[in-house]
């Protein structure tokens, strides 16, 4: 039985006009449905259920970013959930590098870098070449602090030795000047004198970086002065 001869085997009478101008009367053939017909074939269409499936997953979609507009952002390999700290969740976070010192109040945060701490040099032998160096210290004004450091300076560089020469550079003397002919302008005996070799390497300290301890924080941070 055809999909039409089941819907009218079942449909309801339907008044017709017999004519253009007769009398209203009722359909009352019926097609039995015992009788005999050809071979029916259930047909079924996809487009209802996917429209229906699609509808149904637009609305669900909708609504997982109306209550969590950041659940799709996890699947993308670009997004990286931030990790909050402990004093990020407290409202602050503060990051102090291993050469400060951290002062911190509620709004105001200082960093201030460790003052380096020279040990005293003591007093060196009356004759040695330290002696001259912390004699024309005092004899310029500075302390006995600039003398530390003086004598800290120096015994990186040459060990207080007239003579000591740098094989790299050619650097000579204790104040291992570059070259060494630069100490003549202190005195002609610079290749062998401690005292015309500390004469000069303090007037050069101290038109360059100010005093010693000067020369010796710059010969800290790069290596040279």
């Amino acid at each position: 039985m055809s999909r039409r001869q089941l819907r009218d085997a079942y449909a309801y009478p339907r008044e017709v006009r017999n004519g253009v101008h007769g009398e209203l009367t009722h359909q009352v053939a019926r097609v039995s449905v015992d009788e005999p017909s050809g071979e029916y074939t259930l047909r079924f269409s996809w487009r209802r259920p996917f429209v229906f499936l699609s509808f149904c997953f637009v609305v669900a979609v909708m609504f997982v970013n109306s209550v969590d507009p950041y659940s799709g952002a996890t699947a993308s390999p670009y997004f990286r959930m931030a990790v909050q700290s402990a004093s990020d969740r407290n409202g602050q976070a503060v990051f102090v590098s291993a050469d400060g010192v951290q002062n911190a109040g509620r709004d105001v945060v200082s960093i201030e870098k460790p003052v380096a701490v020279i040990p005293a040099a003591g007093t060196p032998d009356p004759d040695s070449a330290k002696a001259i160096g912390l004699k024309k210290v005092l004899e310029r004004g500075w302390g006995v602090d600039q003398y530390d450091c003086l004598e800290l300076l120096w015994d990186r560089e040459s060990r207080w030795n007239a003579s000591a020469v740098n094989s790299s550079s050619g650097a000579y003397g204790i104040p291992q000047a570059l070259p060494g002919d630069k100490m003549a302008s202190a005195g002609a005996d610079w290749q062998t004198n401690p005292s015309t070799q500390i004469e000069w390497g303090l007037g050069y300290i101290e038109a360059r970086y100010g005093s010693p301890c000067g020369a010796w924080a710059h010969s800290e941070d790069v290596g040279w002065y």
